[in-house]
């Protein structure tokens, strides 16, 4: 009887058991990752730098084109860490210290989990991986303290006590709070439940990351009212300007030649109260990925530095401030739109050259800061947006030269024209007619050179023909 009964309990347990995967069978439990859209066995292996064979192994998987999003998935080599896994991107204003305060996630199990070994891969559009805990609290409230309040002032102000905050800030006491810290509690400001940033910033964006060599970053910061807002993007001084509902918008170009990498944006904030807040962090700079390989014969004279250093610091100068109104109001429009021919550029912005002194030795490495339009001399110039002229006249190495200011440090400069038919102080439409293609300056036949500057930078403008900037 007894033996009837065994064999009984184990065939019942043989048709009711539900495998688990490998390394839960052999009592090695390891964290669930919940695949999304676009994984593939892969690149999740590599995000947590495992073998895809350990990975198929872990999870019994014999075809490693049978994943879908949605599937869980027993991540090995992470004995000891619990929880499922979820894959955040990181935004303008998270820090491993916001993060890992909000998360309530430890500082060595995220190192960890995400293998970070420099504080430039934690950089805005990174993803990094959280271990998600049944039951953590939510913190959505923030608040930063100023200088001489104390966390006891602090935690009165925003009805909490200091022992909650220095529990969920990860504080060794009391007396751990410095001014400028961001910390975080929970309460019922879902507005407030963003980032790291410091409290006088409702929400933060940089749109179109990763920013591409020669392109234009477009910062827009909501805050409290009453709040002035400046800052810095690489080496930039940041000019933000009001737009609704309390959001200011900067632009910034990033110059063709600056090495691709992770670089510094600082957001700063002065109160209504006089009282300041700041944030600094990581943004990736990407290839823009521009021609190689034009030589063009030119006159010697003007390629001498003697006489395109002044020039270039003249543009500089002109193109350097920030006029507060904003002239234009839709997508900009191609100056070569009104041409009888094509107006497909025949040179591209970021293009290397090389500029060869004829009948000498003399040769100079450079690039095209702007694009070209071929054409015959006299063919119209028209505004790609509207805008006030600051410069109308002749220009050693530019020839015969307009320069329209557009608004919040947004300038177009056209180059080489055969006339000008505007004058500085005009007010321009966008489709106007400004002048006329020519070939003076240093060229090597008439055509139509525009460029665009974005706060002292010149930056691709095709990027301003194909999308709408605020």
């Amino acid at each position: 009887m007894y033996k009837r009964l065994l064999i009984l309990i184990v065939l019942f347990s043989a048709f009711t058991y539900n495998p688990l995967p490998a390394y839960a069978q052999a009592g090695i439990p390891g964290p669930i990752y919940v695949v999304q859209a676009g994984d593939s066995l892969s690149s999740i292996a590599s995000r947590f730098s495992v073998s895809i064979d350990d990975l198929m192994s872990a999870n019994e998987i014999t075809d490693a084109n049978s994943l879908f999003a949605g599937q869980q998935l027993v991540i090995p080599g992470l004995e000891g860490v619990t929880g499922t896994f979820s894959t955040e991107d990181i935004n303008l204003g998270d820090s491993f210290r916001s993060l890992i305060r909000r998360t309530q996630v430890p500082l060595p199990l995220f190192k960890k989990i995400n293998r970070i070994v420099s504080p430039s891969e934690f950089h805005v559009g990174a993803k990094m991986i959280v271990p998600v805990e049944a039951g953590t609290q939510t913190l959505n409230t923030r608040m930063t303290s100023t200088i001489g309040e104390s966390l006891l002032e602090l935690a009165i102000k925003n009805n909490t006590d200091t022992w909650t905050l220095s529990h969920y800030n990860k504080l060794q006491g009391t007396w751990d709070g410095i001014p400028g810290d961001t910390l975080l509690a929970a309460g019922l400001d879902s507005d407030q439940a963003i980032s790291g940033l410091p409290s006088a910033f409702i929400s933060a964006e940089i749109q179109g990351l990763p920013i591409k060599q020669g392109g234009t970053a477009v910062i827009k910061i909501k805050t409290d009212p009453g709040v002035t807002l400046g800052g810095s993007l690489v080496d930039h001084p940041l000019h933000f300007f009001p737009v609704e509902d309390g959001t200011q918008v900067a632009l910034q170009g990033v110059h063709a030649l600056i090495l691709t990498g992770v670089y510094p944006i600082r957001l700063e904030a002065t109160l209504a109260d006089g009282s300041k807040q700041s944030y600094e962090q990581f943004i990736p700079i990407t290839s823009g990925n521009y021609l190689t390989g034009e030589n063009l014969p030119v006159d010697p004279f003007l390629i001498d530095p003697a006489v395109t250093e002044p020039e270039q610091q003249q543009l500089e100068g002109i193109t350097l401030p920030a006029t507060p109104i904003k002239y234009w109001a839709n997508q900009f429009l191609s100056p070569a739109s009104n041409y009888a021919e094509t107006t497909f550029p025949t040179s591209f912005y970021g293009t290397s050259r090389v500029y060869l002194g004829q009948g000498t030795d003399l040769k100079i490495n450079w690039w095209h800061t702007g694009i070209d339009f071929g054409g015959g001399t006299g063919l119209p110039i028209t505004a790609p947006a509207a805008g006030q002229v600051v410069f109308a006249g002749f220009l050693t190495v530019r020839g015969n030269a307009t320069i329209i200011d557009h608004g919040w440090g947004v300038y177009s400069g056209f180059w080489h024209q055969s006339e000008i038919h505007v004058q500085v102080g005009d007010v321009i439409e966008q489709g106007q007619v400004i002048g006329l293609v020519g070939g003076t300056g240093r060229v090597t036949g008439p055509h139509l050179h525009w460029e665009l500057w974005v706060n002292g930078i010149q930056v691709d403008p095709l990027d301003w023909l194909n999308q709408v900037y605020p």
